[in-house]
């Protein structure tokens, strides 16, 4: 007898010291199997009881029950503060440190055309030219045939447009039907505004070319307006628009809205106008049309020709965008690639 309640008090000490080693919740289950499961040391040794007589047993058995009840009291208590440390752990590793600075949220920014459309509107106001809205739907009259357009004018063949279900109107093709409502408006005082807006044509969309796209159109009308102030104002754009000392070129065009007209370039912003890969090795880089208001288009505006002249440019604000920030494929601005808004 004496040596079974050895064996279970050497158990005891060997079990206590083997949980007190344990570190985590699952290492205590493991011990749970080694000492007091089914399989375990204390079922091991209590099978020695059959070899004990009738009067040893009872005392051997209270012996044992004491020693289990210890083992299962000291186990609860080693889950417990096992439980706890764990808990503690989780805390400090997932917890928020309210000193710390927090994650910057991911901030939106303007779209490129917006960004560039802002820049020229505050570039010509600073020149004292005002915003004046007008209207993307238009009748056949005003984005043609007021614009001195004749109705089999071959020149309409290069602004096929979209056509809505109530004849003659039509979805504009540049924002030049503006200079006819702002006229109109105004007339006979000077006026000095730019219409920003979008257009439309029936084209194939390319690299180059988009169905829909951004256009800003100046136009100013008073006594005496030359042709030298529309060169003034354009190469004071193009200084503030892509940097002081740039210079501007004038190339003879045709417009029907415009006489004379021309094609406005401004020496390359990437090489000075040495020659590189974005201006094709011109040196030059075509950034708008412009001219002087034509007589019939002053007249159909309300403005007395004789009395008055004025100038007008038009530019599209992606190809502006495009320039300014070496984007070759005009597709990018409305395909909704983050990777592309971000860059730019």
């Amino acid at each position: 007898m004496s040596d079974l309640i050895g064996q279970l008090e050497a158990l005891q000490v060997e079990a206590q010291a083997a949980l007190a080693a344990a570190q985590h919740t699952p290492e205590t289950e493991a011990w749970y199997a080694v000492y007091l499961g089914r399989k375990g040391k204390m079922t091991t040794v209590l099978r020695g009881l059959g070899q004990l007589s009738q009067e040893e047993r009872p005392r051997v058995g209270k012996r044992a029950n004491e020693i289990k009840e210890t083992l299962e009291a000291a186990l609860v208590a080693r889950q417990e503060s096992i439980a706890a440390a764990e808990m503690q752990r989780t805390l400090a590793s997932e917890g928020i440190d309210v000193t710390m600075p927090g994650r910057r949220p991911q901030v939106g920014k303007l779209h490129p055309t917006n960004q560039a459309m802002r820049e020229m509107v505050e570039i010509l106001k600073q020149m004292g030219f005002q915003v004046y809205d007008s209207p993307e739907v238009e009748t056949d009259d005003f984005n043609f045939g007021l614009l001195n357009f004749p109705p089999d004018h071959p020149a309409r063949e290069l602004q096929d447009t979209f056509f809505t279900t109530t004849p003659d109107v039509i979805l504009r093709t540049h924002t030049s039907p503006g200079q006819i409502h702002a006229m109109r408006q105004y007339a006979p005082e000077p006026i000095r505004v730019i219409l920003p807006g979008k257009c439309y044509r029936n084209e194939d969309v390319t690299a180059r070319s988009e169905m829909m796209f951004y256009q800003i159109e100046g136009l100013a009308i008073g006594h005496n307006i030359t042709f030298s102030d529309l060169k003034g104002t354009l190469l004071n754009f193009a200084n503030q628009m892509y940097g002081e000392g740039r210079k501007i070129r004038f190339r003879k065009s045709y417009f029907p809205f415009t006489e004379p007209s021309v094609e406005v370039d401004v020496d390359c912003v990437l090489c000075g106008g040495a020659g590189c890969r974005l201006c094709k090795h011109t040196g030059w880089l075509e950034i708008l049309g412009a001219g002087m208001v034509h007589p019939i288009v002053l007249q159909n505006g309300g403005y007395d020709p004789a009395r008055y002249s004025g100038f007008a440019f038009g530019m599209g604000i992606e190809r502006q965008a495009m320039l300014k920030r070496g984007v070759d494929d005009i597709r990018l601005f409305y395909s909704n690639d983050v990777r592309f808004l971000e860059r730019v």
